[in-house]
């Protein structure tokens, strides 16, 4: 009766496509799309999903050969679970009409009602409203695709599914209305986050320890990553499709995309050769390895202000960041938490010294929506407002998904059992191996 319930829940979600078919069609007085914005952000929701199979390849290469294909799975899951979701109810969760500074009205974009039509988001009124749907849902996407690094190796497929609607439902989609919708509580008290240092990578960071913590360290913690090219693959589409994350979050094609496709670039690679001589100064050989997830940090560390920043801070940031984290990472190593993949010290540490820097170096001059400059430029309120906003989001990320891993763990048992661990997750949880 257990294996039948979760087709029974998806033809229930189905039927509502029968009633509530959403086909009331909007005709605003003189809205006008732009056909360039248009094209770009249909290029930028894209690349931004391109993104999660490119998590997919470089986690997967990172894992034990065993472990390969489940823990792809997981992100390749992500992009089903997430629109179906997104679709029904979290679209309105994240940006529907405001209800206290926290959250959408669940009814607002119901079954992505008022969406048909040239009806378009006010904040980006040349672009129809369905658009910017589909790029957030990219976003929506991601996010806890990336926490899967920390638990890879030993959690159950089932579990591991309920705990990322979950997390979506009452940590991510959240975080996206207090920070990215106007009446957001977050976004009022001045938060910058271009692209989502904040909602994207805090929030999985801080998720990844978490579930590092709660789910304990695998039997056996030998590191053998499987295939080092499927890392460099999955950078290479990481970087490509970054530029869909950054450049398209000025939501349109226009001079702030432009800037910040530079900054995105430019801290990715500053990132990349900073980590790698970190390396040669412990001693190491100059890996592949290193390099790619030095390139992927300056990604995440740019990530919030990529928009906000001129491109010789944005060195400033991947290299910083690069610095931060691979510390951390030694750190990290010294600890009994085995966060598989460093999610925590590469994503979340990252994503929070992108949002410091972003308090330090954002100016008006690079995004009028700057109204007080940062930290360097001699004011001090954007600085102490980030400073605030990041106790408070990693406190709610990291005690709402402890609590939400209990739950989970009450409903269905997160970890696999000891000798399923043995023979390999891609054996015991999709009956598949390389």
């Amino acid at each position: 009766m257990k294996k039948i319930i979760p087709l029974i829940v998806l033809v229930l979600l189905g039927v509502l496509g029968l009633v509530f078919p959403s086909i009331d069609l909007s005709d605003l007085n003189k809205a006008e799309f732009d056909t360039g914005d248009t094209a770009w952000l249909l290029t930028s929701s894209a690349l931004v999903l391109i993104m999660t199979p490119g998590l997919a390849f470089f986690y997967g290469g990172m894992v034990s050969k065993k472990n390969v294909i489940s823990t792809m799975m997981q992100s390749f899951i992500c992009m089903c679970l997430m629109t179906i979701l997104w679709v029904i109810v979290g679209f309105s969760l994240a940006f529907g009409d405001d209800i206290g500074g926290i959250v959408g009205d669940p009814r607002t974009f119901f079954m992505m009602r008022g969406t048909l039509g040239n009806v378009a988001w006010g904040a980006l009124p040349t672009i129809p409203l369905v658009l910017f749907a589909m790029f957030q849902l990219k976003f929506a996407i991601i996010t806890p695709a990336l926490i899967t690094g920390a638990f890879a190796e030993r959690i159950r497929f089932n579990s591991f599914m309920l705990f990322i609607i979950l997390f979506s439902i009452f940590i991510y989609m959240p975080l996206a209305h207090a920070t990215w919708h106007p009446e957001g509580i977050l976004a009022k008290f001045g938060v910058l986050d271009f692209a989502g240092g904040t909602v994207v990578h805090m929030s999985a960071g801080w998720a990844a320890l978490a579930a590092a913590i709660y789910l304990k360290g695998r039997k056996i913690q030998v590191h053998n990553p499987a295939r080092i090219s499927y890392v460099i693959l999955g950078t290479a589409l990481l970087w490509f499709g970054w530029f869909g994350f950054n450049a398209g979050s000025a939501g349109g094609a226009n001079s702030l995309a432009a800037y910040a496709f530079a900054t995105t670039t430019t801290a990715s690679a500053m990132a990349a050769m900073a980590w790698i001589f970190v390396d040669i100064i412990r001693g190491k050989k100059p890996s592949a390895m290193g390099a790619c997830i030095g390139a992927v940090v300056g990604l995440v560390a740019i990530t919030p202000a990529a928009g906000f920043v001129s491109i010789p801070h944005a060195m400033i940031i991947g290299l910083v960041g690069a610095l931060v984290s691979n510390l951390v990472v030694y750190l990290r190593s010294k600890t009994s938490i085995d966060d598989t993949l460093d999610v925590f010290p590469c994503h979340g540490v990252g994503g929070m010294v992108g949002m410091v820097l972003t308090g330090v170096f954002a100016h008006h001059n690079i995004n009028p929506v700057v109204v007080d400059n940062g930290l360097f430029f001699g004011e001090t309120k954007l600085f102490f407002v980030h400073m605030i906003a990041l106790f408070a989001v990693s406190f709610f990320a990291f005690v709402g998904s402890l609590v939400l891993l209990k739950i989970t763990d009450l409903i269905a048992p997160l970890r696999v059992e000891e000798t399923d661990e043995e023979l390999g997750l891609d054996v015991t949880q999709h009956a598949e191996a390389l």
